[in-house]
Parts: C-alpha cells; structure tokens; sequence
C-alpha cells in the first residue's frame, strides 16, 4: 500500500487511493459507435441511422473503480438508474472482487471522485451508501472530491476510460453481453487489468434521506474544504 495525502495537506495512514467515475451513458443495440475498424472490402457493419432508445435493451451505465498502484480497475455495467446507492455498489464489487484480496490489512480507502453526479458532495444518499460499505468493509471511507469543473484532472478519465473507448471504436454495442466483454478485454501496454460485470439490481431514483437518517452516520469533515473532503468512519456499535 501507498502513503497517501489529502487536500489538507496532512500525510494519511498507509491507505489505497481508488479514483472512481461513471462513464456516459451507452444505447445498446445496432447503433453507430464512432471510430474506424478493420472489415473485409465492401462488407461495412451495418447500422440503424437514427439513435433512439430500443426498449428491449435500454441503455447501460459502466460505473468505473480504477487502483492506482495495482493499475487494475473494475466496471459495474448498470441497466438501471444512476444512483448513489448504484455508485457505491461499484465500489462494494470491486472491493470483495479484487481490493480485499490485495489488501487484506487496509485499515484505510481513499477514494477520488468527482464533485456531481451520483456520488457528489452534496447528496446525502452517497454519504448514508457509503456509511453502510464503512460498516460492511472495516475500512475507513476517506473521500477527497474534485472541485467543480475539473473532473477532467481525475486519472480514471485517461487511465480506464480512454483505454475502453479506444477498445470498442467502431463496434456497435449490440448487447450488454457486448458491452462486458469489450470492457473486459481493454488492456494498454502500461499492462492495465480491467474486471467488468453486469450489474441487473434496481436502483430507484428519488429516494429522500431524512435529517435523522443522516444523523446517524460517522462523518469528519477535513480541516480544508470538509465539504469536499471527509472520511466516513465505521461505527463502532455495529462491527
């Protein structure tokens, strides 16, 4: 594990620093995917010419966890909506899947994430999700949100994905089983390792949280910017 510092500017404990990200969204079906691909002369991929959701196949959600020091990522592919409790469900896979196993001893998760979306600093939903994964993990949630307008510093982005992307240009995603194994298959010659998954669960939109349900959860806001930066600490009363 790496030693690690937040915006405050204080060293960490030895921690795992994981940027996470949601990818757009993706129309599945025989629709256009932008890009040049090798095919035999005069046999092109055909495609429908207009790009409207087919409601048989929807669209999908690749929600990203990507581990800086390992360089290996995982990829929950959502066919519901994008929600926080979506968001940290990625997370939860991809540590019982691949973090635990790496670093069984981690007392520590620093995660990077960007300041909107489903996992943004002010939804409260992301805070109580991942209050329950603190519980769940042993861990410490330490999240450190980038400042709005500059989700483009998030190494995710240029590290998994611009690698999936490179990886299916000019492939229509014809199906979510198309759409896993491409993911899956994205490599680069830095040697990135990427797990991808479906993910069939519901997550309905609109869920409230209450002031007495937030109440409840572990907060410490950073010194610097704490609504920015804070650690979701596990509560002692339910290990």
């Amino acid at each position: 594990m790496a030693r690690s510092s937040n915006n405050s500017g204080r060293v960490s404990r030895p921690s795992q620093w994981t940027p996470r990200r949601r990818k757009k969204k993706e129309l599945i079906g025989p629709f256009k995917n932008g890009g040049r691909e090798l095919r035999p002369k005069g046999e092109p991929e055909r495609v429908l010419t207009h790009d409207f959701v087919m409601r048989d196949l929807g669209r999908v959600s690749p929600y990203g966890v990507y581990d800086l020091a390992q360089n290996e990522a995982w990829v929950s592919v959502g066919v519901d909506h994008d929600t926080a409790a979506f968001a940290v469900e990625s997370i939860r896979r991809w540590w019982w899947s691949m973090g635990s196993a790496v670093y069984p001893q981690a007392t520590r998760l620093l995660i990077t994430a960007d300041a909107g979306g489903s996992h943004g600093y002010r939804l409260r939903l992301w805070k109580i999700e991942l209050q329950k994964l603190a519980d769940e993990t042993r861990p410490e949630m330490a999240v450190c949100h980038f400042p709005p307008g500059t989700s483009k510093w998030n190494k995710i982005e240029h590290r998994l994905f611009s690698a999936i992307t490179r990886n299916w240009r000019g492939k229509p995603l014809v199906s979510h089983e198309v759409v896993v194994n491409l993911i899956g298959a994205t490599t680069t010659t830095t040697g990135l390792r990427v797990r991808s998954e479906l993910d069939i669960d519901q997550y309905p939109a609109g869920r409230r949280v209450s002031d007495d349900e937030l109440a409840t959860i572990h907060l410490r806001p950073d010194a610097f910017h704490g609504e920015w930066n804070y650690s979701l600490l596990p509560r002692l009363g339910l290990l």
